[in-house]
């Protein structure tokens, strides 16, 4: 989706423009996939400066943009005085992920964004996406294995095997057991097919 990995067939298209032929569409998108997105040199400010210049935001705009984090951060990222690659797993998510929302892109990709990180961060982070879900004009694309994460804060979810759509469903309160029901029934398939 984001130009990473040269498709055998087919094409990704953002508004019309396929990725793979123009950047135009990065304006609009902004990703986290895993800790190669972070720069460990940088401290945490710097690396959301720099973000934050690129997405043509000035050092005061993202200042104020992070006090809305307080609380995910936890003390521990702001003004630690350390180098990303010295965060923890979960901090350096942390990192990635508020990274990924500055300059308010239209569409958010996170790949495993509950991994690595505590039960109240957990929440924390879901209330976020629930909170950011709600604005005009923002999608986020979650990657996840994570069946109950994902039903909370997602109001449609599509399950892909083997790069094939296999369902295609708009959340309500029965999903997760859909879901789990789904897989239990792949799980007995693959045992009678040994």
């Amino acid at each position: 989706m984001l130009d990473l990995i040269q498709p055998t067939t087919g094409y990704v298209s953002i508004d019309d423009i396929k990725v793979n032929e123009s950047e135009a569409w990065k304006s609009k998108v902004a990703a986290f996939v895993d800790d190669s997105f972070l720069i460990g040199y940088l401290t945490p400010e710097e690396y959301f400066y720099f973000i934050g210049e690129l997405r043509g935001q000035n050092k005061a705009s993202v200042d104020e943009f992070l006090k809305q984090f307080h609380d995910l951060f936890n003390g521990e990222i702001l003004n630690s005085g350390k180098y990303i690659r010295d965060l923890s797993k979960g901090n350096q998510k942390k990192v990635g992920i508020v990274g990924a929302i500055i300059g308010n892109p239209e569409i958010i990709i996170l790949d495993e964004p509950f991994a690595n990180l505590d039960p109240s961060t957990q929440i924390k982070l879901k209330n976020l996406v629930k909170e950011l879900s709600k604005q005009e004009g923002v999608t986020f694309l979650i990657s996840s294995h994570d069946l109950s994460h994902t039903t909370e804060v997602c109001n449609r979810i599509v399950v892909v095997n083997k790069g094939q759509l296999v369902k295609d469903i708009q959340t309500h309160p029965e999903t997760l057991k859909e879901l789990e029901r789904y897989f239990a029934d792949q799980v007995n398939l693959s045992g009678e097919l040994n």
